[in-house]
């Protein structure tokens, strides 16, 4: 582990930025050339009749206003995207040349890096994590040379383990990596571990990566965010479309972020079903290990993954089955009380 590290404070981001998205004019939309309020708008080619029929803020202000509050960080350090996906999608466009650079992740974790990069022409290094699933910051260490290396992206929590990362670890690749570090934060809302959008004045290559999807109870809204330094968020603007998150998706949002009290609540119950669960899946003959978890899930090694997956579909109990990621290992939801307790009578006649 020992490195000198770098001085990331004195770190050249435009060196990092495609210079196609340097010289990129970005679109500039009838909201964005007029930010007052009037009465009659007849700019932006709108269906003048309807109750949708008006184009949402392009740059979220409501929401970026009251996620300033919350985060306790400025509205220019908040990126608002089209689920957490777009995040990732649009950090291999801002930073990754096509068929020349290339990130870096740790395995097992959450697949859509994998497919991101793919769909992107940029060449993924799956590095596996060592044991109880955390980062080698010795074998890292050789990758951080390479100055083809453009974004690192660490889930912690950790999809489909459910475990956080030592934040140590986290650290040391903020220092000594000369690139952009995307911590993807989905699940931290179920963890009582330090959110990184607290070191983001202190990294100027760290983007924290959150989303509206689990903790908030909003899936089918497809919100996520992203929290950095103003340079990166203005690049996270420049190359986004316009209207990258729907009215009826921000209102949703609005609505969570006025609720925050309800949201909790939901929180605790989930945090307080995953203990429940966790020792009652324990107790079952087929259940080798329970894994800790810091999210809304449990990974569950069994005798026979495969088995079990089929056996519970038959009941019309769905899980996800991660063998093919982690030997004869399942991933289990926490649900409602009910949805448990069905759950783990299901498998005791397994």
């Amino acid at each position: 582990m020992e490195l000198n590290t770098t001085n990331t404070t004195n770190m050249n981001l435009q060196e990092l930025v495609r210079e196609n998205i340097r010289n990129l004019a970005p679109y500039s939309s009838a909201r964005d050339e007029f930010k007052g309020s009037a009465d009659v708008f007849l700019d932006a080619n709108e269906n003048p009749y309807g109750t949708l029929n008006r184009y949402p803020d392009p740059q979220q202000k409501a929401i970026k206003e009251k996620l300033s509050i919350l985060k306790k960080v400025n509205t220019d350090q908040i990126f608002v995207g089209n689920g957490s996906d777009e995040v990732i999608d649009l950090a291999f466009r801002i930073f990754c040349e096509p068929g020349v650079d290339k990130a870096l992740t740790f395995s097992p974790t959450y697949g859509m890096y994998d497919v991101s990069a793919n769909i992107n022409n940029i060449a993924l290094i799956k590095l596996p994590l060592i044991q109880a699933f955390q980062i080698s910051t010795n074998e890292l260490t050789p990758y951080l040379a390479d100055d083809n290396l453009k974004l690192i992206f660490i889930c912690s929590p950790n999809n489909p383990t459910g475990i956080s990362f030592k934040q140590k670890d986290v650290e040391f690749i903020l220092q000594n990596f000369k690139g952009i570090v995307i911590v993807d934060e989905a699940y931290i809302d179920f963890s009582d571990k330090e959110s990184f959008i607290n070191k983001i004045n202190e990294y100027p290559n760290l983007i924290v990566s959150q989303t509206f999807s689990k903790a908030w109870g909003l899936a089918g809204v497809r919100v996520g965010t992203a929290y950095s330094n103003k340079q990166i968020i203005s690049l996270y603007n420049k190359v986004k479309p316009p209207y990258n998150v729907s009215e009826l998706n921000q209102q949703a949002v609005l609505n969570a972020l006025n609720n925050i009290e309800d949201v909790d609540d939901k929180i605790k119950i989930i945090l307080e079903e995953r203990y429940i669960l966790r020792q009652k899946l324990a107790s079952l003959k087929i259940v080798n290990k329970v894994y800790p978890s810091d999210a809304n899930f449990l990974l569950v090694h069994v005798d026979d993954a495969v088995k079990t997956y089929k056996y519970l579909i038959e009941k019309k109990v769905i899980i996800r089955n991660r063998h093919k990621l982690i030997d004869n290992c399942i991933r289990i939801t926490v649900g409602t009380p009910q949805e448990n307790e069905e759950l783990i009578k299901v498998l005791k006649a397994l």
